[in-house]
């Protein structure tokens, strides 16, 4: 019987030690296909298999994250396997005494203190935790416990001053203690933890990295791209790696990915759980199925996806129908689209000429963080404002408390984006008894043919239904 010896190479990665037939067997195991690789370029210039290999043959590496997974691989396949390193950990719970010593202005809930154990416990975590379920409040408290040099990544600026400022009202002193990287600022500091986006740091070099023992990565779901898995692979000396998101985009590859970075997935909660316990504020999915006139849908039965949303956007019927949604929901409401110019633009225009008194607010990438955490204020003081938002800037990061509505104006098929732009109007107000997620699709279809974009509305549905949320569907005939 072949004997396979696992050895620690670093905190990125594992070394297997196999003949050559049993490395390949395993680089097997750790191949996938990447989803929509046929579209991508390096596939169509034949530079590229369209896989991802998460074991070299060649040096024989593997990510840490996944020894659980290699090892139920080798023990189905009757290997014995040998340990030549430490793999061993703790078993951490914290006590009520010393979450009491932080005097924190909330207390965490259960299911915080559960997922703080095991990330403490196993070193390694991937917490999924949909939005408002607190994960800030998990962060501080890994970060205050485990006293280390620490890294924390975020996607945006807004979120380095969020997570600062968060910090500091669950009571500790961040000036002495927290030091935040943004544009212009210094990459280095004395201070126990660095708050950054991972924009501002990834072309750091190697012995930067080095110093860090405990990496967090906030929204982990990003970190598939090259550049943030170029900052993990450099975080050599992390032995503490926790990422945090509140949904994974469902693929095996994606998930592997992650779990080979961070650790393993641990499940904190739910929205649906979330809900019932009156953590976050009810919720209801009205689903609108736009219907558009058979001349329309026979002349575009033959069109290109892009060409598709080119209509869709442009349909002055459809754009007309999300004008007067907009202006007949009289609480606060956002807006979501994806093009700027060509769709964003256009409806901020619309409602804006017919809003009357009611103040209205555009939100795109070219919109400062200054600005936007300005209308978030403003906002959460008003019961009857409009936020035009792209779904780059506001599906993630962005908290209003007092927001009532939510409305997709542009088709989608991302699970990630879907869910993390529905948390926005999650969390609960006094000024709020439930929130409305109004889903816009459109049938385009003639005959037994399906257009694009009603496909991916019942790929939305299916995530709706997957994460029970309550939800009703209509029909609308739109007229030219």
């Amino acid at each position: 019987m072949e004997i396979i010896n696992i050895s620690k190479k670093d905190e990125v990665y594992i070394k297997i030690d196999s003949e050559a037939s049993t490395a390949q067997e395993i680089c097997d195991h750790f191949t996938f296909m990447v989803p929509g690789y046929t579209y991508m370029p390096a596939y169509r210039n034949r530079v590229w298999d369209g896989k991802i290999r998460l074991f070299n043959v060649h040096n024989r590496l593997l990510y840490g994250g996944l020894l659980e997974h290699l090892c139920k691989f080798l023990y189905t396949r009757n290997f014995k396997v040998k340990f030549e390193s430490d793999f061993k950990h703790e078993n951490v719970e914290l006590t009520e005494e010393y979450i009491k010593s932080l005097r924190l202005p909330v207390q965490p809930r259960d299911y915080q203190l559960l997922a703080i154990n095991h990330a403490l416990t196993n070193h390694r975590a991937l917490l999924l935790s949909p939005t408002a379920s607190g994960k800030s409040l998990i962060i501080y408290i890994l970060v205050r416990y485990l006293k280390l040099k620490t890294l924390i990544l975020v996607p945006t600026i807004s979120l380095v001053s969020q997570m600062y400022n968060d910090f500091r009202e669950y009571g500790w002193d961040v000036a002495n203690n927290c030091h935040t990287v943004i544009a212009g600022r210094d990459k280095g500091s004395k201070l126990p933890v660095i708050i950054s986006t991972w924009q501002s740091i990834y072309k750091m070099n190697q012995k930067y990295f080095e110093q860090y023992e405990l990496v967090i990565g906030d929204e982990a779901h990003g970190f598939k791209s090259k550049s943030l898995t170029s900052i993990m692979t450099k975080c050599v000396n992390a032995k503490y790696r926790i990422g945090t998101t509140g949904t994974l985009d469902g693929t095996q590859t994606h998930k592997l990915v992650l779990e080979g970075l961070f650790g393993k997935v641990f499940k904190v909660t739910s929205t649906k759980k979330l809900i019932d316990s009156k953590h976050l504020s009810p919720f209801t999915i009205k689903a609108i199925l736009l219907r558009h006139p058979d001349s329309i849908c026979h002349d575009l039965r033959k069109i290109s996806y892009q060409e598709e949303l080119e209509y869709l956007i442009t349909s002055e019927a459809r754009n007309n129908f999300i004008k007067n949604l907009v202006l007949d929901l009289k609480t606060n409401t956002l807006l979501l689209f994806r093009f700027v110019e060509k769709h964003g633009q256009l409806l901020y225009d619309m409602i804006k000429g017919e809003s009357n008194d009611r103040k209205i607010f555009f939100v795109y990438g070219g919109v400062d963080s200054d600005t936007r955490e300005r209308i978030r204020h403003i906002v959460e003081s008003e019961s009857n404002a409009i936020i035009v938002a792209s779904y780059g800037v506001f599906s993630v990061g962005i908290n209003i408390r007092n927001l009532h509505n939510i409305i997709f104006a542009s088709p989608s098929k991302s699970r990630i984006r879907n869910l993390q732009s529905i948390g926005r109007g999650l969390r609960k107000s006094k000024n709020k008894d439930i929130a409305t997620l109004y889903d816009i699709a459109d049938d385009l279809s003639y005959g037994s043919h399906h257009n694009y974009t009603l496909d991916h509305f019942e790929e939305r549905l299916k995530i709706y239904k997957e994460e029970n949320f309550s939800m009703a569907k209509y029909k609308v005939q739109l007229k030219t």
